[in-house]
């Protein structure tokens, strides 16, 4: 949640196209037959409008939902289409599948098209995207190998849901605790890189030297499903590469990785808008149906057959500063769609989990509450459905929020508790100190609960509770209480 303020980072780059992918593309070598075909025609052109004709195939792994994306370069905007939700932002176009024609099987086609306007030119599109995939070219770039895990200190354990616990394979009872990682949601969509800082074998190893379990790692669907605002070098293939570097180092020091989604595309002005950008570029109130789905899907087949990897599927919800009435945000917050004081369809938390579990993903998942997920008072109520049992609701607290006080974690948090795993996955103050957080860290401990530190990187306290002053773990002095802390607990 808590960033260095915008004077502090660079400005985000300008506008550029979307593209989605419910999966994440199958990357060819070079000389390999093209992943996607488009075969795109104008059937009917008049002084101010034309009609085209845009026939899809898949030559790649089968899909269960679909992307496509062009750039018109002539001005024109579609005005209404078939067989695909069609829409327009600025001079790129997407078409997402319709519910009867999301499945794609390998050489499978789909046949769909659309009315446009236009003025003068009608100039045809030379690029095609399918789910972050280029289409009618052989020279896709082969990914970057993830390299062996480097040597460390133990092997992370698978995890599942318990009743109210989260339990390994044997069925014994672990706590996540640790610290958060930034950097992954920000810099790409900045043009400065992935990660903040060095996330290599020595950078990892001094986050477990804190006797940290658990490393919750921030990131930014636009780079991950490589949309064209973002950057090749940061981007696509290279981003996930980088993700998937960065979990196995955690892995490989006995941590548990918690991958998670904090930056989002969606246009949102409303009240505690963070930005006024359509892109990924700041905290969005909530999800967005036509990418965020695409983006857990893409997550959950690459981590699937690995469970010691957990999910968080949202960063900080804040539909109640945009709804009228708490029951319209909590309606919000689970069942998406079409929201009050939201302008872009909003993809729900049930909406997520179950991209998540259509991919026969099992690893356990966090799902958020409201306020910044400061609120957890209808969690239980409107929690998601989840036919693995296999949900545990997530928590943040900083000094300077509502529920922020022993009364209130008593009365809130308890009963959530009782019910389901509980995991504070971010905790902070903006005092330079740990005093906050020593009281935070104590109610978790007396109850057996999970907590994680915003946050491991270097950041000057007054622009963010940032937990050190160098990458080889030397703490600031707020930094200092949850060392000290972790190191008595697990030393």
């Amino acid at each position: 949640m808590r960033h260095p303020p915008r004077s502090v980072l660079l400005a985000v780059a300008g506008a550029g196209a979307l593209v989605g992918g419910a999966l994440w593309p199958v990357v060819t070598a070079q000389g390999a037959a093209p992943v996607c075909t488009v075969d795109y025609s104008v059937t009917g052109q008049w002084d101010a409008g034309f009609q085209s004709a845009v026939k899809i195939t898949n030559n790649g792994a089968a899909v269960s939902g679909w992307t496509l994306t062009f750039d018109f370069a002539s001005g024109q905007k579609v005005t209404q289409g078939w067989n695909a939700k069609w829409s327009q932002s600025g001079s790129t176009v997407t078409a997402l599948n319709e519910s009867y024609n999301g499945t794609l099987g390998t050489g499978a086609s789909v046949d769909t098209g659309f009315v446009a306007s236009k003025s003068g030119a009608n100039g045809v599109p030379t690029a095609f995207r399918l789910n972050g995939a280029l289409c009618n070219t052989d020279t896709q770039p082969t990914p970057t190998p993830t390299p062996t895990p480097p040597p460390g200190g133990g092997t992370a354990p698978e995890l599942r849901v318990s009743g109210n616990k989260l339990v390994d394979a044997s069925g014994t009872a672990r706590r996540l605790l640790g610290v958060n990682r930034s950097g992954g949601e920000f810099m790409c969509v900045q043009g400065r890189g992935i990660w903040d800082g060095p996330v290599d074998d020595a950078a990892i190893k001094a986050i477990a030297d804190w006797k940290a379990n658990t490393v919750r790692i921030p990131l930014n669907e636009e780079c991950w499903l490589g949309t064209s605002n973002i950057q090749p070098a940061y981007a696509g293939a290279n981003y996930v590469n980088a993700v998937k570097d960065l979990v196995a180092r955690v892995k490989a020091h006995g941590m548990t990785p918690v991958v998670e989604l904090h930056w989002t595309w969606g246009q949102y002005t409303g009240n505690s808008a963070g930005c006024a950008d359509v892109h990924a570029s700041c905290q969005k109130p909530m999800p967005d149906m036509q990418y965020t789905p695409a983006f857990w899907t893409s997550v959950a087949n690459t981590f699937k057959a690995d469970q010691s990897v957990v999910f968080d599927l949202f960063n900080e919800p804040y539909p109640d500063r945009a709804t009228p009435t708490a029951t319209q945000a909590w309606q919000c917050w689970r069942d998406g769609g079409t929201c009050p004081g939201i302008g872009y369809e909003v993809a729900g938390m049930q909406d997520l989990v179950d991209a998540v579990r259509a991919t026969g993903a099992r690893n356990t998942v966090l799902v958020p509450g409201l306020a910044y997920s400061n609120d957890l008072t209808q969690w239980l109520t409107y929690r998601p459905a989840d036919p693995t049992g296999n949900l545990a609701a997530a928590w943040h607290v900083y000094n300077f929020n509502s529920c922020a006080n022993a009364a209130c974690w008593n009365s809130q948090l308890t009963p959530v508790a009782a019910q389901v795993p509980l995991v504070a996955g971010e905790i902070g103050e903006n005092t330079c100190s740990h005093g906050f957080v020593d009281q935070v860290m104590k109610w978790f401990d007396d109850r057996g609960l999970s907590y994680l530190g915003w946050t491991w990187n270097t950041w000057d306290c007054s622009t963010g509770p940032a937990l050190i002053t160098s990458y080889d773990g030397t703490p600031t002095a707020y930094g200092t209480g949850l060392r000290d802390h972790l190191r008595a607990l697990n030393g």
